[in-house]
């Protein structure tokens, strides 16, 4: 069964854990990416503390997007990396044997072969739709999740301008994980329904 892995916005103000408290207690959620692209390190430093407690709080594991030795510094339990990103093994080197390391595979059936040999807990593909939270480099297909899921153990993630209206194909092609930024943030309802919302989605 596909689970809900929240990504926060690119950007966001002091206080935004109260928000992000309230989603987490709405469903279930497997995973939260913190991802703010627009904030600088020292930014981060302030900004993730108050939002990996609360994660934590519910259960949710936090990992940070890009930055591994950040990730460790932060006490995350693992990091995200894209292909420009540092390597696999130097975050697998930083954060040790037991933290999560997922890695962007993009629509790329090699990367993510390539990936999964040199140990990564979980691929991510997309973007399935457009998004706005950035410029995605590669449209992938489902067909691309059901042949994944099919051959190998390692989960996978699916990303890229997911919403509760157009996430059904993700889940019947065998997503392990739904990566949601806006779709949750830029819910009509607000975040809290898109959480119950998605929850309802997955159970059916």
């Amino acid at each position: 069964m596909a689970e809900l892995y929240i990504l926060t916005p690119p950007r966001i103000e002091p206080g935004f854990e109260t928000t992000l408290d309230a989603a987490l207690s709405a469903g279930p959620v497997g995973a939260l990416q913190i991802r703010l692209k627009d904030h600088s390190r020292e930014d981060l430093l302030k900004l993730a503390p108050p939002l990996i407690k609360t994660a934590h709080r519910h259960g949710v594991a936090v990992i940070l997007n890009d930055d591994p030795q950040l990730a460790l510094d932060l006490g995350c339990d693992g990091v995200h990396i894209g292909q420009q990103d540092a390597p696999y093994a130097l975050a697998r080197k930083t954060l040790g044997p037991a933290r999560i390391i997922g890695v962007t595979c993009h629509d790329s059936r090699h990367l993510a072969m390539e990936a999964g040999e040199k140990g990564a807990d979980y691929v991510a593909f997309g973007a399935f739709f457009p998004t706005t939270t950035k410029a995605a480099k590669t449209a992938a297909d489902p067909e691309l999740i059901e042949w994944w899921s099919e051959l190998f153990e390692i989960p996978c993630v699916a990303i890229g301008g997911i919403t509760v209206d157009n996430a059904a194909p993700l889940i019947a092609a065998g997503a392990d994980y739904l990566a949601v930024s806006g779709g949750i943030w830029n819910h009509a309802a607000g975040p809290v329904e898109a959480v119950r919302a998605f929850a309802q989605l997955v159970k059916a």
